[in-house]
């Protein structure tokens, strides 16, 4: 990695120990988005791969992936789909549920947000377990879109979230990597 992006973003990122609970460092992308420096890079460093290429839409997981996706939407001159926690979405949608540490969660989508065939790329800002992003590609899947990439600022390999992306044939793409969780 260049090291002048790892020094970037390493001075960007908030670590918070013991959030939301005791042995987890949590990172706090907040003042990332603050430093307009420091969120300039992130984003023309997640779009530089695919500068060029034909982007339908950016989907971005609530909430952070919506400050990220919305901007690398605008970047590639591509349209941009919110997947959501159910229930806040105002039209017809699908879903899907999705295990979480302590029990189930679902997210949503409109379903004629993206065409069948649509070449998408999937944003949030951190994955981890990769369980909310793995859930996410399959919704995304389920309607028809070409999953180019998932594209996150924060990487917890750790955690085997990438893994889990990578096992379903999707293309990761990450900024930085923070060991432990």
């Amino acid at each position: 990695m260049n090291t002048s992006l790892e020094n970037t973003l390493l001075g960007a990122i908030r670590n918070i120990p013991d959030y939301p609970k005791s042995g987890v460092m949590f990172r706090d992308i907040t003042t990332l988005l603050g430093n307009a420096r420091a969120f300039r890079r992130t984003i023309d460093e997640l779009v530089h791969p695919y500068a060029g290429s034909k982007i339908d839409q950016i989907a971005g997981i609530e909430a952070r992936g919506f400050i990220l996706g919305g901007a690398i939407a605008h970047q590639m001159s591509a349209g941009f789909v919110p997947i959501r926690k159910k229930g806040k979405l105002p039209h017809e949608t699908v879903r899907i549920a999705y295990s979480l540490e302590y029990g189930l969660d679902e997210m949503e989508m409109h379903k004629d947000a993206i065409a069948a065939g649509e070449k998408v790329i999937l944003v949030d800002d951190l994955i981890a377990t990769g369980g909310t992003a793995e859930a996410a590609v399959k919704l995304l899947r389920q309607i028809g879109a070409d999953i180019v990439a998932a594209c996150f600022i924060i990487d917890l390999p750790d955690l085997g979230g990438r893994k889990k992306l990578e096992a379903l044939g999707v293309d990761v793409r990450t900024l930085i990597s923070f060991d432990g969780h």
